[in-house]
């Protein structure tokens, strides 16, 4: 995937603005598959290039996607979204569709991005890191 830098600084420091602590959802895309996870393990790496990082569970579906396609969104949800981050974090809807009823999109990685969601960041993966039962994937915001 080629990787873009000419994401505005100040646009991705806005986004990030919204960023204090909080909850996101990670998801990515191959063909037909869609998933996604909660996480709250995201944070900015740098402006210039634009770099973000999620640490993501090793053996998870969305690790698996992200890992597989080289891309993944991060959807940074508001304080009335508790049932969304509860859906996208249960251990019983691992193998469920976890989108089904909610409105997405998809931008130049092709992975899914809630439609009502506080800010949203199209990466594609720029670096890996192995740490225990985790791996950082530092992203290049497309």
């Amino acid at each position: 995937m080629k990787h873009h830098n000419e994401i505005n600084p100040d646009t991705l420091r806005d986004g990030l603005r919204f960023w204090t602590t909080g909850v996101t959802i990670v998801s990515a895309a191959q063909g037909d598959k869609r998933h996604g996870m909660t996480a709250n393990s995201f944070t900015s790496l740098s402006l210039e290039p634009p770099l973000v990082l999620v640490s993501l569970e090793k053996g998870t579906r969305t690790h698996d996607l992200v890992q597989r396609t080289g891309a993944y969104a991060v959807s940074v949800l508001d304080q009335n979204q508790q049932p969304v981050s509860d859906r996208f974090a249960g251990r019983d809807t691992e193998n469920s569709n976890r989108f089904a009823d909610l409105d997405t999109f998809e931008l130049q990685t092709g992975s899914p991005i809630l439609s009502a969601d506080l800010a949203y960041f199209d990466c594609g993966v720029y670096s890996t890191h192995e740490s225990g039962t985790h791996t950082l994937f530092g992203g290049c915001v497309v």
